[in-house]
């Protein structure tokens, strides 16, 4: 295994291994978003976007640096995305196969990625992040994520359901206890036949989405013209084209001394093939640069910006765009509900990248990848699903994880008067309120005792109320709702406390909030609910007889 190889192959390992890492409770020191905070598009966005220096992205920033002097190495070596291209190319493209499309077509080509990065800038001018579309790291984290890691939970799971007889012929018996959570997650096909596209674009030529619409590349490619680390090639060069052939950023000229070097990425391929050993890469200046007109026209580019500027406004004016304040007239969507200590909605979205960690963070699977029903800007952004999995009051782990801090990272303590929202029954499905059964459940599985049970004019027997003040949305009472289908007490955005700084302690004992969650505190109903005799044994917890 050569050098770029290895590199490769260790990034690659370190990505998946801080990816499987980022779970509750987070138990490494290192940050587990290290690759995001790589991305130079990710800190270009979201400083642009938020207005405000990001110091959690201040690697990007360093990565941009130093590609002045070591040019694009960030996308051979280190980018995960570029490493699975590379293990997508060797599978589905046969060796030495040549280039589908003209050598000038490829030229024309690669002139998109900074279209692709000019308009996503233009999005960033008006406050409106468009990271997520383009974004490299944003992409493999989310489909490793919420794509591979599901899947590759999902057949463990099957395969310790199925093959007892094998690990157990091999003393591993214990095995049969080990029961991984399972995950499932909106959006998978999306994301899956998105990367099919990516992967299948290797027929028209290596490497095709590094070198013709990657605006991280794009934005690395601008700042090395000129690096101090440049290819070399010597006067033993016989000029038999194998290097250029073998390029897979097409960044060797038709005269092999000559070198694109905002378009090379250092990978040493044309080093390794080179049969002379001509080619070597040194420092100092080179007379065989060929760096010019690399850029699209300037009109071109003017367009770009003008045209993601535009696309943001008029994005803006639709209807599911959700704001911040809550004035007459904005439609804010019934179960849009956010994670605790997400920023108040217009710097959520201008921050968050839709990378999807904090929602492979998430121990209950509660956080999922939005569709359109928070508008075309709110695409693939985190919102919480009680129905299947609650938020867990004594869990912060996604607010640790994001790279963009579109979500803050709090203290349990403080984390706790995060509220997400309120909990409502739906009278007309609940078993007490519509059917006179008695039914213990969401009044026992709240963590903050804010369900009581009351008698009403009319019902045999109590009901339960929400409690507004102790109430912080989190979605037990929704998730162990017995009720099939549409659950009987259901959580809404109503009421949800998000601030972009300050203490979410003091402000909410400043709006009356009274959170104090207590998974194990016993709770007492009304005498009149309890069952005269002991209670049958063929009946679900919760209910009584």
């Amino acid at each position: 295994m050569n050098f770029k190889r290895t590199l490769q192959a260790l990034s690659l390992f370190a990505f998946i291994t801080l990816l499987l890492l980022a779970a509750f409770p987070l138990r490494t020191w290192f940050p587990t978003d290290f690759f995001l905070r790589l991305d130079p598009l990710v800190f270009a966005g979201t400083v642009l976007g938020a207005r405000e220096w990001a110091g959690a992205l201040l690697p990007g920033l360093l990565i941009i640096l130093a590609t002045l002097f070591l040019g694009r190495f960030f996308c051979s070596c280190i980018c995960p995305m570029g490493v699975t291209l590379d293990i997508s190319d060797r599978i589905f493209r046969p060796r030495d196969s040549g280039r589908n499309l003209s050598v000038q077509s490829l030229l024309t080509l690669r002139r998109v990625k900074y279209l692709v990065l000019f308009f996503i800038l233009g999005t960033a001018i008006v406050g409106v992040s468009s990271v997520f579309i383009a974004s490299p790291l944003s992409l493999v984290t989310r489909f490793y994520g919420l794509v591979i890691y599901p899947f590759a939970v999902h057949v463990l799971d099957l395969g310790l359901d199925n093959l007892y007889m094998v690990y157990s012929g091999l003393g591993l018996q214990s095995l049969a206890y080990f029961e991984p959570q399972s995950y499932r997650f909106a959006t998978q096909i999306f994301i899956l036949a998105f990367f099919i596209l990516v992967f299948s674009l290797v027929v028209l030529a290596p490497r095709f989405w590094c070198r013709s619409l990657c605006p991280a590349g794009a934005l690395l490619a601008i700042f090395s013209r000129k690096p101090l680390l440049r290819r070399k090639v010597s006067t033993s060069c016989t000029e038999c084209g194998l290097c250029q052939r073998r390029c897979p950023m097409q960044a060797i000229e038709e005269d092999p001394h000559r070198t694109s070097h905002q378009e090379c990425i250092v990978c040493l391929e044309c080093v390794r093939v080179c049969p002379e050993k001509a080619v070597s890469f040194q420092t100092g200046r080179s007379k065989e640069a060929a760096d010019s007109g690399f850029l699209p026209q300037r009109r071109k580019v003017m367009a770009s910006v003008l045209g993601g500027v535009g696309s943001a406004l008029l994005l803006q004016t639709g209807i599911r765009e959700v704001r911040s304040d809550t004035v007459p007239g904005n439609v804010t969507p019934q179960f849009l509900i956010r994670p605790p200590g997400a920023l108040e909605e217009e710097d959520f979205l201008g921050r968050c990248i839709r990378c999807g960690q904090c929602m492979k963070a998430c121990p209950t699977n509660t956080l999922q990848p939005v569709w359109f029903e928070a508008g075309v800007l709110g695409l693939f952004s985190p919102k919480a699903l009680p129905r299947r999995g609650p938020c867990d009051p004594t869990c912060n782990v996604c607010g640790r994880v994001c790279p963009t801090g579109a979500i803050r990272d709090l203290p349990i303590n403080e984390r706790v008067w995060a509220r997400m929202g309120t909990a409502r029954v739906v009278r007309g499905k609940c078993l007490a309120w519509a059917w006179d059964r008695k039914c213990l459940v969401c009044f026992e599985v709240c963590p903050y005792a804010a369900l009581e049970l009351r008698r009403v004019p009319g019902i045999d027997i109590p009901v339960p109320f929400v409690v507004l003040e102790k109430c912080s949305g989190c979605g037990a009472c929704e998730f162990h709702c017995p009720v099939q289908a549409q659950s009987a007490i259901v959580v809404e955005p109503m009421n949800s406390l998000r601030m972009n700084k300050g203490s979410y302690i003091e402000e909410g004992r400043a709006q009356g909030m009274v959170l104090d969650p207590d998974p194990d505190r016993e709770r007492e109903p009304p005498e009149e609910i309890m069952p005269d005799t002991e209670e049958p044994d063929d009946l679900p917890p919760g209910f009584t007889g």
